[in-house]
C-alpha cells in the first residue's frame, strides 16, 4: 500500500484516530463528512484514513477543516457487510478495515473507527491487536439511553460473542466498570446483571455463579454491585452498568431500536392525522425536537470493543455524518484518558486478586 499526505503531515500533539472510510451503507463521502464535522468542533484530533486514494484525496480537499489533518492510506478492496469474517481473516489484506485496524497496531493511531461488518471487525480486530492478557472473550459495550444524570448507561456484551460463562460475565463487569470510568467519568460506577428477575434464585446457573463472583469482586475493583436487573432496568437510574451475553444483549440492542423507529412513525402519524393534530404539532414542535434530539442513536453512536490491546470503535453501518461525527467524538475521549492502558492494568490487577484468593483458599483447605 502506499502513503500520501493529503495536505501537510498532523501536528505532533494531536490524538490520531485510524478511520476505515469504506465499509458504511452511505460510503465513503458521508464518512468524510463526519470527520470533518469533528475537526470543526475539536482541534485536537487529526485522522489517518483508510481507502482509495484518489476518491478520498477528492472529498477531503473539498472540506477546509480538514486541511493538515488527515492523511490517506491507499486501500482499494471493501470488507461487504455480507462477507463471512473467516474470509476476510484470509483475505482480506488489502481492505480499508484492515489497513485501519493496523495503523492502531503499529501505533500509528490511538483509536480505531470503523460503520463496516461488525463479524468481521471483531474477527480482524482480535487477529491484528490480539486480547489482553486474561480476557478470556473481547465484548462489544453500548450505550443506552437512561434517566441518569450522563444520560446513558452502558450495556455489554451486545454482540461480540453470543456465549459467557461466569468468568466471562465476571470479566465484563470489570470492564464495563473501566469503562464507565474514563469513557464517561463515573467513579464508583453501580453493576447490574440482567437476569429474569432479580430475585438471586431465578435464572441459569452460570448466572448464579456470576452473581457471586461479582459481588465478591466489587470492593476490590472499585464498584458497587446491586444485583440482578430485569430488562426494565436497562434505562433506568438504578445501574451504570448492564452486564449480558452477546446473544441477550444484541438482541436487546436491536428490539429497543426496533421499538424507538416504530413510536417516532407512530408519533408522526399521529400528528399528521387531522387538521387539529397538525395544529397541535406546530405547538409541541420545540418539545419533540429536544425529545428527538434526545433519543436520537445517531448521537450516541459507537460500540466500543473491550477486552483487546488497542481501542476500537464500531460505527453502525448507515450512519451518516452526525453519527460519525459521535463515533469520532467517542474515540477521542477514550484515547485521551488512556482507556486501554487503564483497562488492561485493571484486567492484570484483577487476575492477580483472583489467583491470590484462589492460593489462600488452597492453603486453608489443606490446613484443616
Amino acid at each position: 500500500m502506499t502513503d500520501t499526505t493529503a495536505h501537510a503531515n498532523a501536528t505532533p500533539k494531536r490524538t490520531v484516530i485510524s478511520v476505515d472510510a469504506m465499509g458504511g451503507d452511505r460510503g465513503p463521502a458521508a464518512v468524510v463528512a463526519g470527520i470533518a464535522r469533528s475537526a470543526a468542533k475539536n482541534p485536537e484530533i487529526s485522522f489517518i484514513l483508510h481507502g482509495p486514494e484518489a476518491e478520498l484525496t477528492r472529498l477531503v480537499d473539498k472540506r477546509k477543516t480538514l486541511a493538515g489533518r488527515c492523511r490517506i492510506r491507499d486501500a482499494h478492496d471493501v470488507v461487504t457487510m455480507d462477507a463471512k469474517p473467516s474470509h476476510v481473516m484470509r483475505h482480506g489484506k488489502g481492505s480499508s478495515m484492515w489497513s485501519a485496524i493496523e495503523s492502531v497496531r503499529a501505533g500509528e493511531a490511538e483509536v480505531c473507527v470503523s460503520c463496516g461488518n461488525t463479524g468481521a471487525l471483531m474477527a480482524l480486530s482480535m487477529m491484528r491487536l490480539r486480547k489482553i492478557p486474561g480476557v478470556g472473550r473481547p465484548a462489544i459495550a453500548c450505550l443506552w439511553p437512561s434517566r441518569n444524570e450522563t444520560g446513558f448507561n452502558i450495556m455489554l456484551d451486545v454482540g461480540a460473542d453470543i456465549r459467557a460463562d461466569a468468568e466471562d460475565l465476571l470479566q465484563y463487569a470489570q470492564m464495563g466498570a473501566s469503562y464507565a470510568r474514563n469513557g464517561m467519568g463515573i467513579a464508583h460506577p453501580r453493576i447490574g446483571l440482567l437476569n429474569v428477575g432479580t430475585e438471586e434464585h431465578k435464572g441459569r446457573a452460570e448466572l448464579k455463579i456470576a452473581h457471586e463472583l461479582i459481588e465478591a469482586a466489587a470492593p476490590a475493583n472499585d464498584f458497587t454491585f446491586v444485583g440482578f436487573v430485569e430488562g426494565g432496568d436497562i434505562p433506568s437510574r438504578r445501574v451504570d452498568v448492564i452486564v449480558t451475553d452477546g446473544f441477550t444483549g444484541n438482541v436487546a440492542l436491536k428490539t429497543a431500536e426496533g421499538t424507538a423507529k416504530l413510536i417516532s412513525e407512530l408519533l408522526r402519524a399521529a400528528f399528521k392525522y387531522t387538521p387539529l393534530s397538525r395544529i397541535a404539532a406546530i405547538l409541541a414542535y420545540t418539545s419533540m425536537r429536544r425529545l428527538s434530539k434526545r433519543i436520537d442513536p445517531r448521537r450516541v453512536n459507537g460500540g466500543v470493543f473491550l477486552g483487546l490491546n488497542g481501542t476500537v470503535v464500531k460505527s453502525h453501518g448507515s450512519a451518516d455524518s452526525t453519527g460519525i461525527s459521535a463515533a469520532v467524538k467517542l474515540a477521542f475521549q477514550l484515547a485521551k484518558s488512556g482507556f486501554t492502558e487503564r483497562l488492561a492494568a485493571r484486567v492484570a490487577s484483577a487476575g492477580s486478586q483472583r489467583q491470590d484468593a484462589c492460593q489462600g483458599k488452597a492453603k486453608n483447605e489443606s490446613g484443616t
